[in-house]
């Protein structure tokens, strides 16, 4: 038992000293979820984020249907200052759409980008920052698992990008072309026990004929050095599609460089009903290196 417990306590310790800085010993992927963490990959570190989905929707109402596929992609790279991230970011999809109400059923083929987006974050306040109150004890394993209320005290990082969007583009609202827009801001509680808390809010393709409002809350839970769970929920607000969608799922760090995961996704409305399964993986190229610190030896 004693054993047992100085080895959860050094896996505590570890997670726990990792969270003060951006870059980490391990990956640090924004799957299975949608939403984006407040801190940076850390400098000079590719991270490539991919995922395979399912398309299932049933719009009861206007009597039609939509079946298919789509793949997502993430490729972030920290640049110059710890605080500091680039991202190019999209999703696409290739999916039939069947209208029922004719007495011949009429199917359409769709594909294009959901999505396509250059952006850059960066973080501006980070709690778990120089806190020497908050150093982890060394010699009790329930003092680094009571509950601190300093870390309801979020890390906070804005973001802002741009959209590029096609003409004629089935996904997006008529009209919706070109370049726009797009800000965020993201906040992280890393809370003891392995919990995280994530909250983005998004302005998006601002100043078109179609601005979107976001916000998605995620939860996530590492009960092991290899194992995490989430939940999560998202809102989309705008004149085109609204909606609110909600993701279970897990990942598995195979090494530390490289993760696997899988999440469902699923709505409680029928205008149109979505059922998503989704499987990905994250890899990064590590290049970081710690600066010199001259301490006058």
């Amino acid at each position: 038992m004693r054993v047992l417990r100085s080895l959860i306590t050094g896996l505590t310790l570890l997670c726990f000293l990792n969270a003060f800085g951006q870059y980490t010993e391990v990956i640090n992927s924004n799957r299975p979820g949608v939403s984006e963490s407040a801190f940076s990959v850390g400098t000079n570190v590719v991270q490539f984020e991919v995922g395979a989905y399912t398309v299932k929707e049933e719009h009861t109402p206007l009597n039609y249907e939509v079946s298919g596929f789509g793949l997502d992609f993430s490729v972030r790279y920290g640049l110059l200052f710890e605080q500091l991230e680039l991202s190019l970011d999209g999703v696409y999809q290739n999916d039939n759409i069947t209208f029922n109400n004719a007495a011949i059923p009429v199917e359409n083929n769709r594909s294009n980008f959901k999505n396509f987006t250059i952006g850059a974050k960066y973080l501006l306040y980070d709690p778990y920052k120089n806190a020497e109150e908050d150093k982890p004890n060394l010699y009790s394993y329930h003092a680094n698992r009571k509950f601190k209320w300093k870390s309801l005290i979020p890390a906070v990082s804005v973001y802002g990008g741009a959209n590029f969007d096609s003409d004629i583009n089935p996904y997006t609202a008529p009209g919706i072309e070109g370049v726009s827009p797009k800000v965020m801001i993201a906040t992280q509680n890393n809370f003891n026990g392995g919990w995280v808390f994530v909250m983005n809010f998004i302005q998006d393709r601002i100043g078109t004929d179609d601005p979107i409002f976001q916000y998605i809350l995620t939860l996530t839970h590492s009960f092991s050095p290899q194992w995490v769970v989430f939940g999560e929920a998202q809102g989309i607000n705008s004149d085109f599609y609204a909606d609110n969608i909600f993701r279970v799922g897990g990942a598995y760090l195979w090494t530390k460089d490289f993760q696997l995961d899988a999440n469902i996704a699923f709505n409680t409305k029928d205008t149109p009903s979505v059922f998503n399964i989704a499987f990905g993986a994250s890899y990064r190229l590590d290049f970081h290196k710690d600066k010199q610190v001259n301490n006058g030896y």
